[in-house]
């Protein structure tokens, strides 16, 4: 029965659907649980301690609707407040930064990574950390890029304003000589195409949303949590507030319709 479970994500907002877009391609049977703490995003702007304490309030939620396992789809959270998070719970709790960390190091054939995200991810160092703490000789280069989330939210993924605001962020990159960009905000993974067009065809991106999800895949199948019943596992999102065209914006990151949101208190 624990394997009927559904697996528990939560974000600030909505960005963490791409990673439950990820869980449904590669765990189809799973059924899935999705909270955004859109009342009191961003994240990024708050204290640590802050970031913890609305993180501990997702987890308890999330605890309550008795879920097998939880993916922290936040990058602010998944750096300030995961390790904590996974010292004081049972459960397996995973987060974003540490798959896309793995896999850029991986990658990469020049020793030479780019990471890319909002402003308070950049400025946060986790990435850096987690990349030198993989392989210490790296050498990182970080771009905030603050237009890309309202650029996604707006559904301006393949427009010539957004091409520009890619070249501008990304162009130093072919300078530093990386072959490797980390996509290091959940919204990223849509602008895919863009990027790809602008860094070039010899640099590899590496979708922290992707890596996530086959993380949990593996996690899942060494504890014998996978669910391996038939069908289309169902997806419920639940909200802190509902936010202005949601559901629009949902359904881009989720790419399926979203049949049901539920506004909660925490």
């Amino acid at each position: 029965m624990e394997a009927r479970k559904a697996i528990g994500v939560f974000d600030s907002g909505i960005g963490g659907l791409t990673v439950v877009h990820e869980l449904t391609r590669s765990l189809p049977h799973e059924e899935i649980i999705y909270l955004g703490d859109t009342a009191r995003l961003p994240y990024g702007t708050k204290s640590p301690e802050t970031v913890l304490r609305f993180s501990r309030k997702n987890l308890d939620f999330l605890k309550h609707k008795q879920v097998k396992l939880i993916v922290v789809a936040c990058n602010t959270a998944s750096s300030v407040a995961l390790p904590r998070l996974q010292e004081e719970e049972e459960l397996p709790v995973i987060g974003v930064l540490m798959p896309g960390a793995r896999a850029a190091a991986l990658v990469t054939k020049t020793k030479r990574v780019g990471v890319i995200g909002t402003t308070a991810t950049i400025h946060s160092s986790a990435y850096v950390k987690a990349l030198q703490g993989i392989t210490p000789d790296l050498e990182i280069w970080t771009q905030p890029c603050p237009l890309f989330v309202p650029l996604v939210e707006e559904g301006w993924l393949d427009d010539p304003i957004t091409e520009l605001a890619t070249k501008r962020y990304l162009e130093p990159l072919a300078e530093f000589g990386a072959d490797a960009l980390v996509l290091g905000c959940t919204h990223y993974p849509l602008l895919k195409d863009i990027i790809s067009r602008v860094v070039g065809p010899e640099v590899v991106l590496v979708d922290s949303a992707r890596e996530t999800a086959a993380e949990v895949m593996n996690v899942l199948e060494e504890r014998g949590l996978t669910n391996d019943r038939g069908g289309t596992g169902r997806i419920t999102v639940y909200v802190t507030d509902i936010p202005y065209r949601f559901k629009e914006v949902g359904e881009r990151f989720l790419r399926r319709p979203l049949e049901h949101v539920e506004h909660v208190e925490l």
